[in-house]
């Protein structure tokens, strides 16, 4: 009979624990499951107890870290509802995504490090449901019926500019040597001021903050317990 295990034992945290570090190292292609069993201490059968296979074992780890993320910024959220104005959530969007390696390697879709699952659709499944990106597109109408964000702008376009401007400001921070012909003292202000410019000033209301930051945490939690059902594997 089939029963649903998570992965919260002492024995599954070690494994994760030893594959992110072979995976920081040697990129996906050159971990083996034999490898993560024996730096774990555990048999190789222990593994596959938990995940099926050694692809189900990295989405799995990539989850996990996205689900940090998550939990990260429902901190945030509740402690200062502020986080969620526009020109303040963006810039820590991406600070956040790219001190992550492996949130940082699937925004990229870095197939040194991740190999095969760099396009796998599990990935983009994760991507498109906790990336920065899809993050701050759910928000979006939020913002704008709370009077953080223009109104005047066709929702889709106004989300493809914001989408495409910030994967800009992520591809430069990853990849430090694109602009070396212009330095600027603070990146990040300099992105909160092209959010500002790009959807209007924030007229909200400190209760219209505090609304904002009740929708996201209310999305964040949806998003999690969707994703986290997808690493509850089955075992017989």
């Amino acid at each position: 009979m089939a029963q649903l295990v998570e992965h919260d034992s002492v024995k599954a945290a070690r494994i994760l624990s030893v594959a992110r570090e072979l995976l920081l190292r040697r990129g996906v292609k050159g971990v083996t499951i034999a490898e993560i069993a024996e730096k774990a201490h555990v048999g190789k059968g222990t593994v596959y107890l938990y995940w099926g296979t050694k692809e189900d074992l990295f989405v799995g780890l990539f989850a996990r870290d996205f689900l940090e993320v998550v939990d990260d910024f429902s901190r945030r959220f509740t402690d200062d509802p502020d986080t969620a104005r526009p020109h303040r959530l963006v810039p820590l969007l991406v600070r956040v995504a790219l001190e992550r390696p492996i949130v940082r390697a699937l925004q990229t879709g870095d197939v040194e490090m991740l190999g095969i699952l760099a396009e796998h659709p599990r990935s983009t499944e994760l991507v498109g449901a906790l990336g920065p990106g899809a993050l701050m597109y759910a928000v979006l109408p939020v913002w704008r019926a709370h009077h953080l964000a223009r109104t005047d702008w066709p929702l889709d376009e106004q989300a493809y500019a914001l989408r495409a401007m910030t994967a800009g400001f992520f591809q430069v921070a990853a990849h430090p040597h694109a602009l070396t012909e212009i330095e600027v003292a603070d990146p990040e202000a300099v992105m909160a001021g092209a959010v500002t410019a790009l959807l209007g000033p924030e007229t909200a209301t400190a209760a219209e903050v505090r609304a904002t930051a009740e929708a996201g945490l209310t999305l964040l939690h949806e998003r999690r317990a969707a994703v986290l059902a997808t690493i509850v594997t089955t075992t017989e």
